[in-house]
């Protein structure tokens, strides 16, 4: 019924399958079977974290992990703890039904109660279609949060049978958080390792590929979970560590069963749970305290979105893509809980905790209502947000190649600055599985292939694959290709261009060369801080020597504005022969004018501005003789330009006035600078000037 199932999550309806089944059994007389902790944790659980740890999201989960492990560390510890605190408080206020219960059970109620179940998210973000980044926040968060709630169950179920608690019980305790995690991500590569290493050797029994990749995994959880560490962590990093190489050394129909394999079985598993915690929910011992179990079902809500904002206000100092306000409340509108609550609840002993049934009551009632309510509206309120939803796009070649070469800029650019972020680190674990890890792990020939080849065959084959199904291969019987004709007919591969060999002497010439003048730009740096620079003793010196020049500089310019202006544009030859001929008595020569400037105009070839010369430039009142009043009213006189000697170049032969000094002296003489308005009755150049 596609109707109701794009309403209402599948987790629901399971549960409500569950109530269903229980009820009928209920009332026929029989007992319904109750979902037995060792069942869910041996057989139930372990599927679902394989097929969510094998096909991880590798890139966005690296990415994101601070995020991620912040979101499940702290934030776990912070609802565990704020959660038991406050349930205690309401117990010593609560009246008689509630006053037995102590601090340290408050506590694990806390703890069990607070964690996100990766069940319950998985279920209903995969049907939402979120976009990649908030998914994997949630769901790693899910994943990760299991050591936090392995230890803190665990610490608070052994605190509660000691008579007194020291205070290095509490610092053991902090350690034992480092153990069980570290401890289980150890367990988990090992046996991925061993994996890998075992695929490598199967290529003459390809039927019993997938057996080891299946036994190994579960190999990991069991030895994890055999010394109290945590199973989820060692699944997660044995799915991680042994993709990369098995899948490299089996076959694809290896490949394909163990895909589809471990979907159906966590499809199953997943099932089984939700259907078995609605029967439980039925069959089980149930103490109603409205008190303890509205309080539980507020505090839990409160305490997540304090905790999510709190912690993302923080993280946003930090984190290039900030999380905004609608991140923020699909994060906390997430934090489902599920199936590994109640089956912790389940396990509790009722010698010590004698008030079981009323947690696992309000365990139920917590987990009925993010399933039914907040699952339920998630979907409605991620359109009503406009929340960005995943886009499913085909990786091309094109993506990949602009990937790793953003990667290798990026990492550049981290050793020049000298700054090691997780680029340079994530290069450094690049080689180094390149170079020694891929050589033992994987067989034959694709141990050397590059990533970007590699890539591409997987594409190939899987466009193959796609057009086999569609029938597509039957319209196109001409195309072949390359790589089946390369079978059919193998051609040898082309001889190898022979390089000139070196002496030893040159290739020692070479690297000495090399090494003296190429920036070593491995060795570690100081990272850039403008507020960490070392201040140089000669900086202020050098800073007022520049601004010394400066200002020379400055005046220097504002003195030839002032004593120059541009020369004026020249008439063209045809308006000079235009001026002459209309008034040749103007140009002709005067007497008495031997101290001032002549200009010569040759009237026979007026061709170009370069016919008028300055044949004289000593000016008046500069010969040391004060200038007469017939001098003044003078003023310049024009002389014809005598004719040059056959052979000579008028253009580029020099004049007596060409010299750059006899030019410079005239141009300060055509403009001396401004004056002073002349008063009335005085002349226009004064006398003696």
């Amino acid at each position: 019924i596609p109707s109701v199932s794009s309403i209402v999550p599948e987790s629901c309806l399971l549960i409500v399958v569950g109530l269903l089944v229980g009820g009928l059994i209920k009332g026929v007389g029989e007992k319904p079977p109750i979902l037995k902790s060792d069942i869910f944790f041996l057989f139930l659980l372990p599927p679902i974290i394989l097929d969510a740890g094998y096909f991880l999201p590798l890139r966005p989960f690296t990415e994101n992990l601070g995020t991620i492990l912040i979101f499940a560390v702290v934030g776990t510890l912070w609802n565990a703890f704020f959660l038991g605190g406050l349930m205690y408080a309401v117990c010593q206020l609560g009246g008689p039904g509630l006053n037995h219960i102590g601090l340290l059970a408050n506590l694990l109620f806390g703890s069990i109660i607070s964690a996100v179940d990766p069940v319950a998210v998985l279920a209903v973000f995969e049907e939402i279609h979120i976009n990649e980044l908030l998914h994997i926040l949630v769901f790693g968060e899910s994943l990760l949060n299991d050591a936090v709630t392995v230890v803190l169950y665990h610490l608070f179920e052994e605190f509660a049978n000691f008579e007194q608690v020291t205070f290095l019980d509490i610092i053991l305790g902090f350690f034992s958080f480092f153990v069980v995690s570290l401890g289980g991500v150890l367990v988990g590569v090992i046996y991925g390792v061993i994996a890998a290493f075992t695929s490598r050797f199967t290529s003459h029994i390809r039927v019993i590929e997938p057996l080891f990749v299946f036994l190994y995994s579960y190999m990991a959880y069991l030895s994890a979970e055999l010394f109290h560490l945590s199973g989820i962590m060692a699944l997660i990093a044995a799915g991680v560590v042994m993709r990369p190489y098995v899948e490299a050394n089996i076959s694809h129909k290896s490949h394909t069963t163990i895909k589809y394999f471990l979907k159906m079985w966590s499809s199953v598993s997943e099932t089984l749970i939700f259907i078995f915690l609605g029967v439980s929910t039925v069959a089980g011992h149930h103490y109603w305290n409205w008190t303890f179990v509205i309080s539980t079902l507020f505090f839990c809500l409160i305490a997540r979105v304090l905790g999510v904002l709190v912690l993302t206000w923080f993280i946003n100092k930090f984190r290039i893509v900030k999380l905004t306000p609608k991140d923020q409340f699909i994060i906390a509108y997430g934090g489902l809980r599920g199936a590994i609550a109640f089956s912790l609840g389940y396990l509790l002993d009722y010698e010590h905790f004698g008030m079981r049934d009323m947690f696992l009551t309000a365990i139920i009632t917590v987990i009925f209502f993010t399933v039914f309510v907040q699952g339920m509206t998630i979907r409605p309120l991620v359109d009503l947000l406009a929340v960005k939803k995943k886009q499913e796009t085909k990786r091309s070649i094109n993506e990949e190649i602009h990937t790793q070469f953003l990667d290798h800029l990026l990492t550049g650019i981290e050793d020049i600055c000298g700054h090691y972020g997780h680029h340079h680190w994530k290069d450094k674990l690049n080689r180094f599985n390149k170079k020694y890890v891929k050589k033992c792990l994987i067989a034959g020939e694709r141990s050397k292939e590059p990533q970007l080849i590699a890539f591409y065959h997987k594409m190939e084959m899987k466009q193959a694959i796609e057009l086999v199904e569609s029938g597509g291969i039957g319209k196109i019987p001409s195309a072949v290709s390359t790589v089946s004709i390369q079978n059919i007919n193998p051609q040898t591969l082309p001889l190898e261009r022979v390089l000139p060999a070196l002496s030893k002497d040159k290739e020692e010439e070479i690297r000495k060369i090399l090494r003296t003048n190429l920036q070593k730009t491995r060795q570690r740096l100081r990272s850039y801080n403008r507020h960490t620079l070392v201040a140089d003793p000669y900086e202020e010196a050098w800073n007022q020597m520049l601004l010394r020049r400066q200002k020379a500089r400055q005046l220097e310019q504002k003195m030839n504005n002032y004593l120059t202006v541009p020369a004026h544009r020249l008439d063209s030859p045809t308006m000079s022969r235009a001026r002459i001929g209309s008034d040749p008595l103007a140009y002709e020569p005067k007497e008495d004018s031997e101290n001032l400037p002549i200009i010569t105009i040759d009237p026979a070839s007026p061709q170009s501005p370069e016919s008028v010369d300055l044949m004289s430039e000593e000016p008046k009142g500069c010969s040391g003789l004060p200038p007469s009043p017939e001098e003044d009213e003078e003023g310049l006189v024009m002389r014809v330009k005598e004719p040059s000697s056959p052979g000579t170049d008028d253009v580029f032969t020099p004049g007596t006035g060409d010299s750059p000094s006899n030019q410079r002296m005239l141009r300060c003489l055509s403009d001396p600078g401004p004056r002073p308005e002349p008063e009335e009755g005085e002349p226009f150049i004064p006398k003696g000037q």
